[in-house]
């Protein structure tokens, strides 16, 4: 292993009480962000009662990522104002762009550095869709009062049209979002890798998995493989809480990894 400075190892989401999260774990990528934009009270509480070392990283607002057909916008409790045919797919509508703006308010507050963006295999990928694309990123950029991470994990077309994506990534220095035991990152900016892990099986998600020894063996393999400064391998199973801890007491062992 040539490479490697940290390993951070926690949950997409709360898989206990926070208390008891906060007590176990140094980073959680928040969920809720991604059903309804939470209010300010219960974010800066969040703040506050997490140790001064704990991290957030963010889960975009699902009305970014996801048109209003989508059955996860039926989960809102408070849809959003404007023209819905106007939102989800990354589309650089005034629309999507003001939702971006709220989730970087939260993302200030809780002082995160890395926001998720998860589109749909739903998401056309065409020259119209590429152009979209393009200037959303680029407006997303450019709204941002400090430096954050830009995070896309796509599904579907989007993430088997590898040479277009990684044009797209690299262009406007946005982080590939993977899980590590379907698809290789494909840009990684400031070093950072960030996987998340929906179980193994067919299409994209099993979150009925149960990780084992044989599947930490595969992904401590590939993590050697790999050139990053921090990787961030966020469990997203119904096992995840365990199947973390069993993860980072394994990596432990191991030479050449700090790992939190």
């Amino acid at each position: 292993m040539k490479y490697m400075v940290l390993v951070k190892i926690g949950c997409c989401g709360f898989a206990r009480s926070r208390a008891r999260y906060y007590n176990e774990f140094k980073v959680v990528e928040l969920q809720n962000t991604f059903y309804d934009l939470p209010k300010r009270e219960l974010v800066e509480k969040l703040r506050s009662e997490a140790p001064s070392d704990f991290e957030f990283t963010v889960k975009a607002w699902q009305v970014i990522t996801h048109p209003s057909s989508s059955p996860t916008w039926k989960k809102m409790r408070s849809k959003p104002g404007g023209n819905l045919e106007n939102y989800g797919y990354l589309k650089p509508t005034d629309e999507n762009i003001k939702a971006f703006e709220n989730i970087l308010e939260i993302m200030y507050i809780l002082n995160s550095k890395i926001v998720v963006l998860q589109t749909p295999a739903s998401m056309p990928f065409n020259e119209e869709s590429i152009v979209w694309v393009k200037k959303f990123f680029s407006e997303v950029k450019n709204i941002s009062s400090r430096e954050i991470i830009v995070g896309w994990e796509p599904r579907g077309r989007w993430a088997e049209e590898t040479d277009t994506l990684k044009d797209i990534l690299a262009e406007h220095n946005v982080l590939h979002v993977t899980d590590l035991f379907k698809r290789t990152p494909l840009h990684n900016p400031e070093g950072i890798v960030y996987s998340r892990l929906h179980g193994i099986g067919h299409g994209e998600v099993n979150y009925r998995y149960k990780y084992n020894v044989e599947d930490f063996e595969k992904l401590y393999k590939i993590l050697s493989d790999l050139r990053f400064d921090t990787a961030y391998i966020m469990f997203n199973n119904i096992y995840m809480y365990d199947d973390a801890k069993r993860f980072r007491e394994f990596l432990r062992e191991k030479s050449g990894f700090t790992v939190l």
